[in-house]
């Protein structure tokens, strides 16, 4: 019994109370809004999805910048090379 009260943080029974109190204030939270479970999960979903196709998005940009600028600085850090190199 005393394993459990350390696992759960509290007495099983009040534990349970707490679980129950709390599950019927979401739920009336839930209900107000019209949300259902599966609209949860999906909004998750959709918010993960949206947060990666971000982060690629940012990384392409990114890596096209650099690219844009590669086209220039390294021809000329190459010129200024081969001119220091003949003096």
């Amino acid at each position: 019994m005393q394993a459990l009260t350390r696992f759960l943080g509290d007495s099983p029974l009040r534990v349970v109370i707490k679980l129950i109190v709390i599950s019927f204030l979401v739920g009336l939270v839930m209900s107000a809004f019209g949300w259902t479970p599966l609209d949860v999960i999906d909004g998750v979903r959709t918010a993960v999805e949206r947060v990666w196709r971000m982060g690629f998005a940012t990384l392409d940009r990114f890596f096209g910048y650099m690219l844009l600028g590669a086209a220039i600085v390294v021809p000329i850090f190459l010129l200024m090379r081969i001119a220091r190199y003949r003096n």
